[in-house]
């Protein structure tokens, strides 16, 4: 079954989302981040950037599939055929909606801002999960930062 794990309370979800997607490349895994298309640029352009001494291969789903098979990230909107990914591990939601296909994945992990708006949309996440037969992991990152 898919693991499900909501990280709330971060204080920037694209930067988040990068961190995430920097420890799953290092840690081998292969992700697939939906996000609004507004996000997905920000995130396209962050993973160029964002860490100066490190490059981490990714490309957009509709990418020639020479270059999807090279890429451990892929960046996706929930518009997008999530079937049509070769990568099935780790799905990293930004979306406001449960991602169609989510159950494909090995886990899912939901980020969450500290905007009240964002968290209402993600409680309502967390109860189709729960209602569905999900177990839910919940990493609060105001905690996790203090007790660093």
């Amino acid at each position: 079954m898919t693991e499900i794990s909501f990280h709330f309370n971060a204080p920037n979800k694209v930067e988040h989302a990068l961190k995430v997607m920097r420890k799953g490349h290092r840690l081998g895994a292969r992700i697939v981040m939906v996000a609004p298309a507004e996000l997905l640029s920000r995130l396209d352009q962050g993973l160029w950037v964002h860490f100066v001494q490190e490059f981490i291969p990714h490309a957009r789903l509709g990418a020639a599939p020479e270059v999807i098979s090279r890429s451990p990230v892929l960046l996706a909107t929930a518009q997008d055929d999530l079937k049509a990914s070769p990568h099935h591990e780790v799905l990293v939601s930004l979306c406001d909606e449960v991602i169609n296909g989510f159950g494909a994945f090995e886990r899912v992990i939901e980020i969450v801002s500290t905007e009240e708006d964002d968290r209402q949309r993600a409680r309502a996440r967390w109860k189709s999960y729960a209602d569905r037969g999900f177990a839910i992991e919940r990493l609060d990152l105001a905690v996790a930062k203090e007790s660093a």
